[in-house]
């Protein structure tokens, strides 16, 4: 504990949690002498957060638009804490409806979804957003595109949900279809051999030989939303897939396509992905906060805070992106991504 002359009056930051962000998420400070006599104030680089809750050993803020990574001070009266840095995500692009997550090609280019309402012709099926940050009509002529994944050559794979297609999409933009019939055709990912897995989200996991011989691999309990899929490195393919509950499950399906429970207990699982050291993210809410949710040695915590996620990647420089329904948003949290299997 810090002596009346090391604290000097000055407010004492002693935690932040969770260790990053986005815009209408919230942080939860820990410390002393945060509220004193009067209301603190917080603010993110420049930009005041609202307060949720204070108090002079625990304050919940909720990080404001505009804001920026980096400095985190709370003050009261006349003095200031001092800086706490944090990870807070900023939007890179929006006017898109991703259903799912992102994908990231070898280069560090993303590829989102506009997918639309069921049945809606959108112009655009999957934007392909560069290093600059410039949205780009990549992929066109797919009703609700859903999944994106890439297979070891560079070739984007984008399911419909509406028609159960799964196209291949060349890094030239030279489209075709892979394989038809997958039912409401959601994630998508590649094993170590290449076989790709698809998701019909009424209830059945598809396998997907290179040669295009197809495979029922897995049934699962139907999901109102969509299925989301990544490998482990135990080799077994995890899946989200939101239900009308509350206390939703994450599943993991062996090789030779057993089905048994991961965790239970996430509001709404959707988007998922591995970070290099074979840590497991989901975007969900745990304990009714909402973000995206690290599970370390099978133990969850929340990792980044923010409303309304549906999917997660990693890009090569480390960096976590994040989508919601509308919005891409991009934190630097120095973490590097599973590679392809």
């Amino acid at each position: 504990m810090a002596s009346k002359k090391e604290s000097n009056g000055r407010p004492q930051i002693s935690n932040v949690s969770p260790e990053a962000a986005i815009p209408g998420g919230e942080l939860q400070i820990r410390g002393a002498g945060l509220a004193r006599a009067e209301r603190p104030r917080v603010t993110i680089g420049d930009v005041d957060a609202p307060i949720v809750i204070g108090s002079d050993s625990y304050v919940i803020v909720r990080v404001p638009e505009g804001a920026s990574a980096g400095e985190l001070v709370v003050a009261a009266g006349n003095q200031a804490s001092r800086t706490w840095t944090c990870d807070i995500g900023i939007q890179i692009a929006d006017n898109l409806h991703p259903v799912g997550n992102p994908a990231v090609d070898t280069f560090g280019n993303i590829y989102v979804t506009f997918s639309g309402s069921r049945g809606q012709k959108t112009p655009v099926s999957v934007y392909k957003i560069d290093l600059n940050y410039t949205p780009k009509p990549f992929a066109s002529d797919i009703m609700n595109a859903t999944g994106l994944a890439f297979d070891k050559e560079g070739t984007l794979y984008i399911s419909s949900r509406y028609d159960g297609t799964v196209y291949q999409v060349t890094s030239a933009g030279s489209m075709s279809v892979f394989v038809e019939g997958m039912g409401v055709a959601t994630g998508m990912a590649f094993d170590a051999d290449e076989n790709l897995y698809v998701g019909d989200r009424s209830g059945t996991i598809f396998k997907i030989s290179r040669s295009r011989q197809i495979y029922v691999f897995a049934t699962l309990e139907s999901s109102i939303a969509a299925y989301h899929f990544a490998f482990g490195n135990d080799g077994y393919l995890y899946v989200t897939g939101p239900t009308t509950s509350s206390f939703d499950s994450v599943y993991r399906v062996s090789p030779a396509g057993e089905v048994e429970t991961y965790y239970r207990g996430l509001g709404r699982p959707q988007g998922i992905a591995f970070d290099a050291e074979g840590r497991l993210y989901v975007a969900g809410s745990l304990g009714g906060r909402r973000g995206v949710v690290r599970f370390d040695h099978d133990n969850p915590e929340l990792f980044l805070s923010g409303p309304g996620i549906v999917g997660l990647a990693f890009t090569p420089s480390r960096a976590m992106l994040v989508t919601t329904n509308s919005a891409l948003y991009r934190a630097d949290v120095g973490i590097a991504g599973k590679l392809l299997p």
